[in-house]
C-alpha cells in the first residue's frame, strides 16, 4: 500500500465525516473522525503558524489580518501531482476547481462568515481543502485557530476558553500528530503550543516541535538549545523554519523563491548549518507526510476493527429505532396494522403467562371473591330477630299452615341479593387488571414506541372496548345472581326433613309456629341453600368474567381501533404516525453515520484490494 494510497485514504474518509456529520465531540454516537490519523497544527496568535502553511503548500493562500483569523478547523490535504496547473477545491464547492488562489483565500473568509457570521465567533465545523500540486507531499494537516489570552472587541469573554477547548479536542487523541509552532525569538517556557503539547502528550511521542522566526532573533542570539533538543526534548527532531517576512508578503513575494531564500539561509547560517539537512518547510512536509504514513500504516487494524464494531451497534440501534416510515397511505395503514399486531401479541402474552400480569385475574377469583363472599352478612340477615320479622310480615293476617314458603322465599331472595356486590367487584377488579395490561402492553411494544400518537390511540381505543365487554361482563354476573333468584332449587327443599307436629300440624297454634326452635330450623334450612348458591356462583361468576371480559379482549380488543382507522384518509394516517421528533432526530443521525462507516469500510477495503 502506497503513501499517496493511505493518505488518500484518510482524506476520503475524513471528507465523508464532514459531508455526513462527523466531526467529533459527538459522546452520543461513535465517531470516526477521532479515530482517523492527523497532522494537528497548534500555535498561538502571530506565531507564524499560517505562514509555516503557506511555505509547505508553496502558496499564499490564507486569510490574514489582526485577532483571530481562522475561526473554523481547516482541513488541508495535499496531493502532490506529476505536472500540470496547480487547483484547489472545496468539499463544499464539489467538482469546482479553482486556479487562482487568492479566490481561494476569499472562498476560506466567505465560507467561515457562512457558518460563524462576521462577529468573529469560532465554529468546531471543519472547512475542507484539497490542493493538488506538483510542489506538495501528500499530507493532511488541520489548522485550528490560534491559542489568545484576550478576546478582541466584538467576541465574547469565552472564545478565549472555547478555543482553547476546540484546539485540546483534536491535540488529546491519541491518533493525532501535534505540529507544534512556536516563535523563536519568544521564550521556549511561554509559548503555547509547547505548553498544551506537553498537558497531552507529556512524553513528547506525538509531536513535532517547530520554531518559527529564526531570522527575527536579536542579535548574537540563537536557538540552538531548543532545535538539538536540550531546553525541551521531544521524540522527533526539532524543526526551524525562515518564513517570508511581512515585507515580503506585501511584495508579494513568490512562494516557491522564498523556500529558495529558506535553504540559502540555513546553508549560510553559522549557527544552523551543520542542521541544515534537517531544517527548513520543506524537510518539514516531507517528515511529516513520512510519519503520518508510518501511524496511519499502524493503526488501520484497529480503525477497521473499530468500523466493524461501529456498523453493529448502529445496524442494532437502526432496528430499535425503526426504519423510516412510507408515505403511501396503503403501506402506511399496512404499518399501522403491523404495530397493533405486535401490540396485540404483547397483551395476549400478558394473559397466557408469558409475560407476567395475568396470574392476577386468576387471584381475583381464587382470593379476592372467596374473601369477599365470606364477609357477607348472613348472619346478620339470618339472626332469629330477623327472621321472625320477615316470616312474620310474609304471613300477614293469615299465618301459614304447613311450611312459611313465603317467607322461605323472602329470606331467600333478601340473601341473595348480597351476591351482587361480589359479581359487580369481580367484574371491576377483572377490568382494572386488564387496563393495567393494555398499559403495560402499549409500553412494551418497542415498535410503538416510536409513535406516541398511535401510542395514545390505541390506549383509548383498547380502554374503550374494555368498558364495553365490562358493561356485558357486569350485566352477565348480575344475570346469574338475578336467575338464582327467579327460581328455587325445589329439590333442596324436599330433601329437608319433613316437620311434625310442633313445625307441621295445623291444628298447632299460631304463637307455637313462632317458637325460637322453629324459626331456628328455618334460618339454618335458608343458610343451607344459600351456602349451595354461593359455591355455585364462585364457580359461575368467573366464568362469565372470563367469557364476557378476558376471552373478549383476547379476540376483539382492537376491533373498535380497526373501525375507526377504517375511516381515516391519507394525512390522518400520517398523523397517526407523526413520530417523536427526538427519535426522528436520533434515526436520521444514526443512518447518517451508519452510511459513513459503511463508506469507510468500502474505502479501506478498495485499498486492501489495491495493494
Amino acid at each position: 500500500m502506497s503513501m499517496e494510497s493511505l493518505i488518500g485514504l484518510v482524506n476520503r474518509i475524513q471528507r465523508a465525516c464532514t459531508a455526513l456529520g462527523d466531526y467529533g465531540g459527538d459522546n452520543a454516537l461513535p465517531t470516526l473522525w477521532e479515530a482517523l490519523p492527523s497532522v494537528v497544527v497548534v500555535g498561538g496568535q502571530s506565531s507564524g503558524k499560517s505562514s509555516v502553511l503557506e511555505s509547505i503548500v508553496g502558496r499564499d493562500f490564507l486569510p490574514r489580518g489582526s485577532g483571530i483569523v481562522t475561526r473554523r478547523p481547516l482541513v488541508l490535504q495535499l496531493h502532490k501531482i506529476d505536472e500540470g496547473i496547480e487547483y484547489a477545491e472545496f468539499l463544499h464547492l464539489p467538482r469546482k476547481r479553482i486556479p487562482d488562489f487568492s479566490t481561494v483565500r476569499k472562498e476560506i473568509q466567505d465560507e467561515t462568515d457562512r457558518v460563524t457570521g462576521r462577529n468573529k465567533q469560532i465554529s468546531p465545523v471543519p472547512i475542507h481543502l484539497s490542493i493538488y500540486s506538483p510542489h506538495v507531499v501528500n499530507l493532511t494537516l488541520i489548522d485550528l485557530p490560534g491559542l489568545t489570552k484576550v478576546a478582541i472587541e466584538g467576541q465574547p469573554e469565552s472564545i478565549v476558553a472555547d478555543i482553547e477547548k476546540m484546539v485540546r479536542s483534536y491535540v488529546e487523541k491519541p491518533n493525532s500528530i501535534i505540529l507544534a509552532i512556536s516563535p523563536a525569538n519568544q521564550d521556549i517556557a511561554t509559548s503555547d503550543a509547547i505548553k498544551m503539547a506537553r498537558e497531552v502528550d507529556p512524553t513528547g511521542e506525538r509531536t513535532f516541535g517547530v520554531l518559527t522566526k529564526l531570522d527575527l532573533m536579536d542579535k548574537g542570539t540563537n536557538a540552538l538549545e531548543v532545535l538539538e533538543g536540550r531546553s525541551y526534548r521531544l521524540q522527533h527532531p526539532w524543526v526551524g523554519v525562515v518564513n517570508r517576512s511581512q515585507a515580503d508578503i506585501n511584495r508579494n513575494v513568490d512562494m516557491i523563491a522564498a523556500r529558495r531564500r529558506e535553504r540559502e539561509y540555513f546553508a549560510t547560517s553559522q549557527d544552523y548549518s551543520h542542521l541544515s539537512s534537517r531544517m527548513g518547510s520543506e524537510y518539514l512536509g516531507k517528515i511529516l507526510s513520512k510519519h503520518l504514513e508510518s501511524v496511519i500504516k499502524s493503526r488501520i487494524p484497529s480503525i477497521l476493527a473499530m468500523i466493524n464494531k461501529s456498523i453493529d451497534e448502529l445496524d442494532t440501534e437502526m432496528n430499535y429505532l425503526g426504519r423510516p416510515i412510507a408515505v403511501d397511505a396503503g403501506a402506511q395503514l399496512y404499518t399501522i396494522l403491523e404495530l397493533c399486531r405486535a401490540f396485540d401479541h404483547v397483551f395476549k402474552d400478558h394473559l397466557d403467562g408469558g409475560r407476567p400480569g395475568g396470574e392476577r385475574i386468576y387471584g381475583v377469583f381464587d382470593n379476592q371473591l372467596p374473601a369477599a363472599l365470606k364477609k357477607l352478612p348472613f348472619d346478620r340477615h339470618l339472626s332469629l330477630q330477623n327472621v321472625r320479622k320477615v316470616i312474620s310480615e310474609a304471613d300477614g293476617y293469615q299465618p301459614h299452615l304447613i311450611a312459611p314458603e313465603q317467607g322461605y322465599r323472602r329470606l331467600i331472595e333478601g340473601a341473595l341479593m348480597y351476591f351482587r356486590g361480589p359479581a359487580e367487584a369481580v367484574v371491576d377488579a377483572v377490568h382494572l387488571i386488564l387496563k393495567d395490561l393494555i398499559r403495560k402492553a402499549v409500553n412494551e411494544t418497542q415498535e410503538l414506541k416510536r409513535f406516541p400518537t398511535l401510542q395514545a390511540e390505541l390506549a383509548a381505543a383498547s380502554g374503550e372496548s374494555l368498558e364495553k365487554f365490562r358493561e356485558e361482563s357486569r350485566k352477565t354476573a348480575l344475570r346469574l345472581v338475578d336467575m338464582e333468584a327467579s327460581y328455587l332449587t325445589v329439590e333442596f327443599f324436599r330433601k329437608l326433613p319433613q316437620e311434625m307436629e310442633k313445625g307441621g300440624n295445623p291444628s298447632a297454634s299460631t304463637m307455637e309456629r313462632y317458637t325460637e326452635a322453629h324459626l331456628r330450623r328455618i334460618g339454618s334450612n335458608v343458610s343451607a341453600y344459600i351456602g349451595m348458591v354461593c359455591d355455585t356462583l364462585r364457580i359461575s361468576i368467573p366464568k362469565a368474567v372470563v367469557h364476557c371480559q378476558v376471552r373478549e379482549s383476547k379476540r376483539a380488543l382492537l376491533d373498535h381501533f380497526y373501525t375507526q382507522v377504517g375511516k381515516k384518509e391519507g394525512k390522518q394516517l400520517a398523523n397517526l404516525l407523526d413520530e417523536d421528533p427526538a427519535l426522528m432526530e436520533r434515526r436520521d443521525a444514526c443512518a447518517k453515520r451508519l452510511e459513513l462507516y459503511k463508506k469507510a469500510r468500502d474505502e479501506i477495503d478498495a485499498v486492501a484490494w489495491s495493494k
